[in-house]
């Protein structure tokens, strides 16, 4: 059995302006963010580390708004997503490239940090405790070439507020991924719309239909995967590369179709919660307070 077990949290797709991160905005009662409560159920549930993916000129405002807050509960590492991984040629050509260059870049990122089985997260999403529970009991077993993805009911994920982007999930009756399709989606009454991002027709299913919230699970084995495929992926997109973004599901649909292993789906009892438009805000805050009521979390983190 595995001990050592890492959380890895992308928040290099955070901006900084007037003096802060402003994708970061407080949802507890004592100014908490969504990523301190993250921390927090990872450190609970026996996480060990946690690695942040940032900007390397966000890192001195990260650390002083978030990193500082975590570093004296948990092991805290940071690494910086950077082309300075790829080869010249690709480096030279992404100069001009404002945005990062996707998640499975970004977690590309963090090899030099991680070398036991580890978790990724977006660091603007609530995922709740029971998730991390799940996360960490896979992870303390987990085998080479045996993936894991942490799954939400897709109407349990949405905004009343417009859509979202999400990933569809088709998952075979071992409770296997077989494919996963990053789309836009938007409640419509009792059903969800889903429009595929990479093209192919809208269609209608339930709410009730297995959701990826970017909450996957991995051994290191991952990394040479990651290295093959951005290859792969750089050369067929050298055309395109001021728009074009390297995506986790794109290696997790190829690593399937190839039959290089299995990504296990585990469902969680838990529930989502994010700030896509300004709207959601107070729901997600309000979520928080009624999960303080019921003593899930102490009124002040770290507290209990």
């Amino acid at each position: 059995m595995n001990k050592d077990i890492t959380l890895v949290i992308m928040a290099a797709g955070m901006g900084s302006r007037y003096g802060g991160l402003k994708q970061i905005d407080p949802i507890g009662p004592n100014d908490e963010f969504i990523i301190d409560y993250s921390v927090y159920d990872a450190k609970k549930a026996g996480f060990t580390k946690v690695v942040f993916i940032i900007k390397e000129e966000n890192y001195d405002i990260f650390k002083e708004t978030i990193g500082k807050r975590v570093e004296q509960h948990i092991k805290t590492e940071y690494v910086f997503q950077t082309n300075s991984i790829l080869k010249e040629e690709y480096q030279n050509l992404l100069k001009e490239r404002q945005k990062p260059l996707g998640t499975a870049h970004a977690i590309l990122c963090a090899k030099v940090k991680v070398t036991e089985p580890f978790a990724i997260i977006n660091a603007d999403d609530f995922y709740g405790k029971d998730a991390y529970v799940k996360a960490a009991d896979y992870l303390k077993g987990i085998e080479e070439n045996q993936y894991g993805l942490i799954a939400y009911r897709l109407g349990n994920t949405l905004t009343p507020n417009g859509s979202a982007k999400r990933g569809v999930c088709e998952v075979n009756e071992k409770s296997e991924l077989v494919k996963l399709t990053e789309s836009k989606v938007i409640l419509k009454g009792d059903k969800a719309e889903v429009e595929p991002l990479e093209g192919g027709e809208t269609f209608t299913t339930s709410k009730d239909t297995i959701a990826s919230m970017n909450f996957l699970l991995f051994d290191p084995s991952l990394f040479p995967l990651l290295e093959e495929k951005m290859d792969l992926f750089l050369e067929e997109n050298k055309n395109d590369l001021t728009s074009c973004e390297f995506l986790i599901p794109i290696v997790l649909n190829e690593y399937i179709k190839e039959n290089r292993g299995k990504v296990k789906v585990i469902e969680t009892s838990a529930t989502w919660y994010g700030i896509t438009y300004k709207e959601d805000k107070e729901l997600v805050t309000n979520a928080i307070k009624k999960l303080i009521e019921n003593k899930v979390y102490p009124k002040k983190l770290w507290q209990d």
